[in-house]
Formats: C-alpha cells, sequence, structure tokens
C-alpha cells in the first residue's frame, strides 16, 4: 500500500484503517460536601444574579464636577477646549522668527562693510580718595576720637593690674627660693670599698667581651683569661657557630679596657660545654682560680661577664646549689653535655655565658654557662660549670687540643618507683667495660663510686668524675637485690 505523502503534505489515510468511536467524556464523582460548599445554592440554575433583572440595562454613568483643587492642577489651561496634546509642527510654523541682531559685529553671517569710526570717549576721573587714619581702619569712623582715648585709657589700667597682680604671685614664690642654699655631698674617698667591690675590681680585668660573626649573623659571650700566654677559656655554644667549615668567620675579644684582637679556637669539648681561644696580646691580667673543694652553698657569689651585650657587668648573689645535674643543649650548637653544675641565684643573662663566677676572695669558682627561668630573663637560677671541670677540661686543651672522658658503655634512662630512684640500663654496648663487669639491660644503678645516683643524667656526671683505667665500685639493683660490681672505665 502507498503511503508517501502527497504534493500537498497529507499522509493518506488507508482505506482498511478501523474507525474509532469517540472517547466518552469522563466526569469525576462530585464529593457531596464539595458540592454543598462549591455548588450553586438551591434555585440557582445559571447566574447568580436573579433572573428578574438579568434583561435591565445598566445606568447611565453620571460624571460629577471635579474638586476644584484638582481641576485647577490637572484641568486643561484656559482657552484650550480639546486636547492638551499639542502639534510639534504647528507649533514650529507659529514660533516667530529671530530677530536679525542690530550688531553686524554679532552676526556671523552678514556681510562686510565699512561704518563709521568708534566713538571716542573720556574716561571718567575721579577725584582722591581721601587717606585712611587708624580709627578708619579698625573703626570706620563709627567711634569717635574721645571713645578712642576713653578705651586706650582702660587698656593702660587693665595692664598696670595685670603688672601688679603679677608681681604679687611672684613675690609669693619668691619666698621658696633663694640664692643662698648650696647643697653639700658627704664622701672625701676616704670610705673603704665593699667587699664586691673589691672582688669586682680585682676580677674586671680578667674577664672579657667576645664577639662572634658568620656572615651576616653575630653572637656575644664571655671569657676568661686564665693564662699569661694569651688563653682565654668560654663555652662551647659561645664560639661553635665560628668553628670550621664555617665560612666568613671572626672571633674577636675585648678586654676591660676596651682593646680589641682577634682570637683562635684553640680546642673544645662538647661534652663539658667548654672551649678554650688563644689571643696574641702582652701585659694580660689573669684570673685567680679556685678549687670545687672549698665551695660551700649559701657563700656569697659575684656573676662578671657581658650580659645582653653590656660589657663589665658584675651581679651578686649566693651559691644556691651543689652538685645539679644539669643537661646543656641547643639550637645552634653541637654542645651535648650534662655538668656537674654550681646553682646561684647571682643574676645571669643571656651574653654571661663564659663569664666567671668568682668568690668573696676574687676566686674563680665557675664558669658560668646557663640559666634556667620562665621568663627568659634573669628572674630564676643561673648555673656555672666547677672551676674544678674547667682547669681540668682547659689543661688538656692547650696541651692535647682534645679531652677524653670516662666512659663504661651503658645508655640509661631515669627510672623511679616506690622502691628507688636511679638509672635504668637500656642498653649495654659490646665488648665495653660494663658488659665486662656483667652489668645487663634493666639493672638500676643507683650508685657509682661514692657518689649516688638517683637518675639518668646524675648517672653521666658520676662516671665523668671517675678516673680511665681505675677500678670503680657500681650499686645497682637487679630483681629487687642490691648488687655491687667493679667496673674499670675507659677512654670515650
Amino acid at each position: 500500500m502507498d503511503t508517501d505523502s502527497s504534493a500537498n503534505g497529507l499522509v493518506d489515510r488507508p482505506a482498511d484503517a478501523p474507525v474509532l468511536e469517540p472517547r466518552p467524556v469522563y466526569r469525576p464523582q462530585i464529593d457531596p460536601a464539595s458540592r454543598q460548599v462549591f455548588g450553586r445554592p438551591s434555585g440557582v440554575d445559571g447566574s447568580f444574579s436573579p433572573t428578574s433583572v438579568r434583561g435591565v440595562p445598566a445606568p447611565d454613568v453620571v460624571v460629577g464636577s471635579p474638586d476644584p483643587v484638582l481641576a485647577e492642577a490637572f484641568g486643561r489651561p484656559d482657552g484650550e477646549t480639546e486636547s492638551i496634546g499639542r502639534d510639534p509642527d504647528a507649533e514650529a510654523a507659529s514660533e516667530p522668527e529671530d530677530e536679525q541682531p542690530s550688531d553686524p559685529w554679532r552676526d556671523p553671517a552678514s556681510s562686510v562693510a565699512l561704518g563709521s569710526p568708534a566713538a571716542q570717549t573720556q574716561p571718567e576721573i575721579l577725584p582722591p580718595a581721601p587717606k585712611l587714619d587708624v580709627r578708619d581702619v579698625l573703626f570706620g569712623r563709627k567711634v569717635a576720637p574721645s571713645a578712642l582715648a576713653a578705651l586706650a585709657g582702660i587698656a593702660l589700667v587693665i595692664a598696670l593690674v595685670g603688672g601688679l597682680l603679677a608681681t604679687v604671685i611672684t613675690a609669693d614664690r619668691g619666698a621658696l627660693t633663694s640664692q643662698r642654699v648650696t647643697l653639700v655631698q658627704s664622701g672625701s674617698g676616704e670610705q673603704p670599698q665593699s667587699q664586691v667591690a673589691k672582688v669586682a675590681d680585682a676580677v674586671l680585668p680578667s674577664v672579657v667581651s667576645i664577639q662572634v660573626a658568620v656572615g651576616d649573623q653575630g653572637s656575644t659571650g664571655s671569657g676568661v683569661v686564665i693564662d699569661g700566654a694569651g688563653y682565654i677559656v668560654t663555652n662551647n655554644h659561645v664560639i661553635s657557630s665560628a668553628v670550621p667549615p664555617a665560612q666568613n668567620a671572626r672571633i674577636q675579644v675585648i678586654f676591660s679596657d676596651g682593646t680589641k684582637t682577634d682570637a683562635q679556637i684553640v680546642g673544645r669539648d662538647v661534652k663539658t660545654d667548654l672551649a678554650v681561644l688563644k689571643v696574641a696580646a702582652d701585659n694580660l691580667t689573669v684570673a685567680q682560680l679556685g678549687k670545687s673543694g672549698d665551695v660551700q652553698v649559701g657563700d656569697e657569689v659575684i656573676a662578671v661577664g657581658s650580659p645582653l651585650g653590656l660589657s663589665k657587668t658584675v651581679t651578686s648573689g649566693i651559691v644556691s646549689a651543689l652538685n645539679r645535674p644539669l643537661r646543656l643543649s641547643g639550637d645552634g650548637t653541637d654542645t651535648n653535655a650534662v655538668i656537674d653544675a654550681v646553682q646561684t641565684d647571682a643574676a645571669i643573662n643571656h651574653g654571661n655565658s663564659g663569664g666567671a663566677l668568682v668568690d668573696d676572695e676574687a676566686r674563680v669558682i665557675g664558669i658560668n654557662t646557663a640559666m634556667l627561668s620562665e621568663s627568659g630573663g634573669s628572674v630564676g637560677l643561673g648555673f656555672a660549670i666547677p672551676i674544678d671541670t674547667v682547669t681540668t677540661v682547659a689543661q688538656a686543651i692547650i696541651r692535647d687540643g682534645s679531652v677524653h672522658h670516662p666512659d663504661i658503655g651503658v645508655n640509661a634512662r631515669t627510672a623511679v618507683n616506690d622502691a628507688t630512684s636511679g638509672a635504668a640500663v637500656a642498653n649495654v654496648r659490646d665488648g665495653s667495660p660494663a658488659q665486662r663487669a656483667g652489668i645487663v639491660e634493666g639493672d638500676v644503678i643507683v650508685k657509682v663510686g661514692d657518689r649516688p645516683v638517683t637518675s639518668a643524667d646524675e648517672l653521666v656526671v658520676a662516671v665523668n668524675s671517675t678516673t680511665i683505667g681505675q677500678p670503680v665500685n657500681v650499686q645497682l639493683i637487679r630483681d629487687g637485690r642490691q648488687v655491687d660490681i667493679s667496673v674499670t672505665p675507659v677512654s670515650d
């Protein structure tokens, strides 16, 4: 069967196509409640308006008179009877033409013509103005000369009264001052020096300031002259940044008289935070070194150095504790030490490091090296390396350039329990003196020689106090039992 479109675009209907009946209209069932609410009232079958009035025509619209105010505001202008719209063409035709200017000079389209010459007028010459006096300038001739004289008299009276008042006031103040008073100060120079002043005078020439510069970075510290050949002891952390291979590093020493000279590093010890410098200088004042055994808790001490870069600074206090184990480390330095510190309440700040801690006889009993403070300043405790340790280490560095420390070959951690406290052995190095003596992991060391051990740091300082090659008794707790073992330290 051919079902292609015809020329008019319609499709021929097949002859055998079925004829469908129209779809019945679906009228949904109306809910009685909805019918009651939305349906027409009973008796109404069409519009809600009564049948009797549906064909009655509407009455004509009656336009009342407008309000006078509104008529004046929105009514047509007088003389306008029709629309108030205006024909733009009609208005253009009714507009009068512009009048030709009477002056040809103002008409750009006027032709060129010769006219009469311009009228010559003589300027009006005004009579000379009268000269103004002071009264004219100030008051514009509104005040009579007699009034001006009265005002001048009043001003003079006011000035006289003001002068009298000033005289009275200054005369009253003059009673509080006197040219006859001369202040007298007591003191003829015969007053005896205090002990602190005597110690400061004796020690200051032997304490130096140390400046370390590495490139654009710099730091300051202190040092103590310990030998007339130019040897100066200080802290390792003061000069460690200038140790080779640091580039453009320079160490300078400034003496108490202000002279400055370069210094070289003789040697240093990271385990005690000590270093020795050498300068080429003559006539040096050498500090007097004391002994750690003479130091007692409560002794008066003086800290000398360059805190915060302020050279020749002296602070005083007392020795508040001895044999205080203190671990030293910090950013920018290779120091990794545990010192058996002298504790003091003398004010110590940054820059005091390497300076002297001296007793009341001007003897150096320690090298200031650290402080503990919650605020970061001197409100806290200071710590110094004992002079016995300083002497031993500095002597070894000056002679050999290096230092050797006793070692037993154990690593430990602090152990505290209800029974005891000490240093628990974490590991034992193979072939070490501790392994050969029979110390094993888990042992808690509580004593080395005559020194009690209550922490891992105390074990370090206790071992450092022993002598290389000489046996020492080590007391430990193993499985709850006390065991004594003889250990012979070796050099590290």
